[in-house]
């Protein structure tokens, strides 16, 4: 049958509105919308038939049930569900009663057409909305992460807007000790601050094991900036509680849930991180990026390099303390989970490379060692061999017990590319 044969039959169907009749052949003529498709349609055969062409109003419509009239009334309760929320992107979705869809299905079947034939209501509905919520807010529609979700329940005559979380990438230094980097819920009272009806004891009611982190520090400051309910603080690994990070510092992300404000000067909100943080911890690079970049900043393979302060136990020769250096550089180490974190991580052999590895003796028992490896590698075990659980380590190839005393973490580097590549930026 031919286009216009078939349009005959749909028409034939009765009480159609003309977007219900053009979305049956919404794969012809594009640049059309379906209501144009329709009318076109029954032109022609009122043209063919010397009669003026049928008029069905949306309202009086038995399959879209008068929805199809009433898209931009819908999109004005879409944009002021959203009224005061900054945002660049968006997309709509719909969901359409059970009833609209049978009654697609019907229209179909009594014109003798195919039950897929032309597109689904649910997808015009989504374009014609979607097309006046960016006429209506400037901004445009993204199908993969858009900064807002609109979802219309035309069931429940509801409108239901998510807005996406914003992220804010940069690299942090912490500039004091025993400062973990996010917080970190006391184990005596689960976070509660009280055990029972008094504070606890422990934390001094305060709910964590330290009062402060690197994520106390810096999050509430973006959070406050960008107006959102929520942060979560995202970093390339984490440094020992008592290790310093200095340096170029360490790759990390904010993300900010459910922002009012996504357009923010980062100079600006990396001085007000920076002085709120009051010389403890410090941010730099301060960039807006794509939700891709908590994902890159988790797993993307980093080398590191540390500093770390020794004591022996006992005095150390210059030149054994050169020779096992040396047979430590460039050398694959094996480790298992240390007895520090054996509570935490599960317990298994990890292979871990040194790519370098220099030291100084200050004196007989102290030394200054500055290593250079692969992520995942645990400098204070390649030190002490952790009785034995880390080979070879410093400690066993000298024979004479070793400790870290001070731990410094000097750089944080992507191994095969830098974390910060443009693709996962938004500016």
């Amino acid at each position: 049958m031919s286009v216009l044969e078939d349009a005959r039959a749909v028409d034939a169907v009765g009480g159609v509105c003309d977007a219900c009749l053009g979305r049956v052949f919404a794969d012809r003529s594009f640049g059309l919308t379906n209501r144009e498709r329709g009318r076109a349609l029954r032109t022609t055969i009122g043209l063919e038939d010397d009669e003026p062409p049928a008029s069905v109003e949306p309202a009086d419509c038995w399959v879209c049930e008068g929805h199809c009239g009433a898209f931009d009334a819908w999109a004005e309760r879409a944009a002021e569900a959203v009224e005061g929320v900054e945002f660049g992107t968006y997309q709509v979705g719909t969901r359409p009663p059970a009833l609209i869809e049978e009654n697609e299905r019907m229209l179909r079947e009594d014109a003798g057409l195919d039950a897929d034939a032309g597109e689904p209501f649910k997808s015009e509905f989504n374009r014609e909305v979607g097309k006046r919520v960016g006429r209506l807010t400037g901004t445009e529609v993204d199908f993969e992460r858009p900064d807002v979700q609109f979802l219309l329940d035309l069931g429940d005559d509801e409108v239901e807007a998510k807005v996406n979380s914003a992220f804010v990438y940069g690299r942090y230094r912490k500039l004091v000790r025993d400062i973990p980097q996010t917080k970190w819920p006391c184990s005596a009272c689960k976070g509660s601050g009280r055990q029972g009806r008094e504070p606890c004891e422990e934390c001094d009611g305060l709910g964590y094991r330290y009062p402060e982190s690197v994520e106390q520090l810096t999050a509430p400051v973006v959070e406050d900036v960008m107006d959102g309910v929520g942060a979560t603080f995202h970093g390339a690994g984490r440094e020992d509680v008592d290790a310093l990070m200095l340096g170029t510092g360490r790759p990390f992300v904010i993300e900010i849930e459910e922002p009012r404000r996504r357009t923010v000067d980062t100079d600006r909100l990396q001085s007000d991180i920076n002085a709120f943080a009051e010389g403890k911890v410090e941010v730099e690079g301060l960039r807006l990026a794509t939700h891709d970049m908590v994902e890159r900043v988790k797993r993307h393979d980093a080398s590191k390099r540390y500093s770390a302060q020794v004591a022996f136990e006992e005095a150390v020769d210059a030149e054994a303390f050169a020779e096992a250096l040396a047979e430590l550089d460039g050398t694959t180490i094996e480790q298992e989970t240390p007895n520090r974190v054996d509570h935490r991580r599960a317990s298994k052999v990890r292979t871990r490379d040194v790519y370098e590895i220099e030291g100084d003796l200050e004196d007989s028992h102290t030394a200054t060692v500055e290593v250079h490896g692969a992520g995942g590698l645990y400098i204070k075990e390649l030190i002490s061999g952790d009785e034995g659980r880390t080979n070879p380590s410093l400690a066993g190839l000298l024979g004479i017990g070793a400790e870290v005393t001070a731990l410094d973490v000097l750089r944080v580097d992507g191994e095969s590319e830098p974390f910060e590549n443009a693709a996962f930026f938004r500016d």
